[in-house]
């Protein structure tokens, strides 16, 4: 615990000292005028962070020569890995707008000369308590930090990496509201040559519905090997979301869903979309299908309701599906934003999925507060 003077009468150094020293505060350390104290910080070379030693608590007079408390004080707040140091105005001025001003500065608090012994070690131990929480919550920020960094790295882990073998091309683009996102893709190669690919929206986003998202995740390999058709695979996750449901609490788990099945070989895709925005797929350079809706969200009913369709194409066709924050961020509702995208997938359907992000997106819709959004673009056929 270090704490520093600054006056330039060595009388009320003395004083203050004393005070500190009867009172178990005898780490401290006393300058005659601001410039010292700014040396003493490394301010001059603005190299604060090579000190060893900074001071828990600053007392400063008010009225020195040269730099005064005031500017001092502005100054020291202007340095980043100073600024949460508390300072302690010591003056003989009662102006109360003086006062106001060195508040504004950055002094945390003030004590009127003749110093009084009580009031001063009391609004010293305030600031350094004070001060002390400040650096308990920071440490804990911290901590959440690098905890939020590990578990960013593991979600990002279970995202299926872009895909292109000899017909098919999978890519996606994935940008989370938060660190942690509600959004969530996943493709696996199957038995004879089918590919199971979903994309699904959870709940709300960061990090309640990124740990949802890996509890689906878990469950969802094991769906797919077990059964991998599309109202199987959903039910069975309807299930497991239905496992998280307390019927004590108002908040119901739930998320929205395309699941389908790609046959290559078969030129088909079969499909089944619980309450999620209807996708788009274009066959044969020529006709637009549009992935209806079929049932509801996945955790509302016991059984869920769905409907498989099946859609076929005879040489190659371009898929596109996106989450409800991917429509946010392209239009001003869901309906303009999904014509929107239909239209350009007409016009330009050798776009990447980072070609049609970069056409749709509304920036300025980016600086609002927004959802997570996912764009997945699957290619089969003869691929361009």
């Amino acid at each position: 615990m270090r704490i520093a003077i600054v006056d330039d009468n060595l009388i009320n150094q003395m004083i203050i000292e004393k005070i500190l020293d009867g009172a178990g505060f005898l780490n401290h350390v006393s300058f005659n005028n601001a410039g010292e104290l700014f040396s003493y910080l490394g301010m001059e070379q603005q190299q604060a962070d090579r000190v060893e030693a900074t001071p828990d608590l600053i007392l400063m007079d008010m009225m020195m020569p040269g730099v005064d408390g005031i500017e001092a004080c502005r100054r020291i707040q202007g340095v980043e890995k100073l600024k949460d140091i508390p300072i302690i105005i010591v003056t003989a001025l009662g102006d109360s707008n003086k006062l106001a001003e060195a508040l504004d500065a950055g002094a945390t608090d003030y004590v009127v000369k003749p110093v009084n012994k009580i009031e001063l070690l009391a609004r010293i131990r305030v600031a350094l308590r004070l001060r002390a929480e400040l650096n308990w919550h920071k440490a804990k920020e911290r901590d959440m930090s690098l905890e939020l960094a590990l578990a960013k790295q593991v979600q990002e882990s279970v995202l299926s990496k872009p895909f292109e073998k000899e017909n098919l091309r999978i890519e996606a683009v994935y940008q989370p509201s938060m660190v942690l996102a509600g959004d969530f893709y996943f493709w696996q190669q199957l038995e004879d040559g089918k590919y199971g690919i979903i994309l699904l929206d959870m709940m709300g986003h960061g990090i309640s519905s990124s740990l949802m998202c890996m509890y689906i995740a878990s469950a969802l390999q094991d769906a797919m090997q077990k059964n991998p058709d599309p109202m199987e695979v959903v039910s069975l996750l309807n299930t497991y979301m239905l496992r998280l449901q307390n019927k004590d609490k108002w908040v119901r788990y739930y998320f929205t869903s395309i699941y389908l099945i790609m046959d290559p070989r078969a030129r088909t895709v079969e499909y089944v979309n619980a309450g999620h925005p209807e996708g788009l797929m274009l066959a044969d350079g020529e006709e637009l299908h549009r992935l209806h809706s079929g049932g509801c969200a996945v955790g509302f009913d016991d059984p869920i309701q769905l409907e498989k369709r099946t859609i076929h194409y005879k040489e190659h066709m371009k898929l596109l599906l996106f989450t409800d924050g991917f429509l946010e961020a392209c239009g001003s509702d869901w309906d303009s934003s999904t014509d929107s995208i239909a239209e350009l997938f007409l016009a330009r359907p050798l776009l990447s999925a980072a070609g049609l992000a970069d056409e749709l997106i509304d920036g300025a819709k980016l600086n609002e507060k927004r959802d997570d959004y996912c764009l997945l673009s699957i290619e089969a056929g003869k691929l361009a």
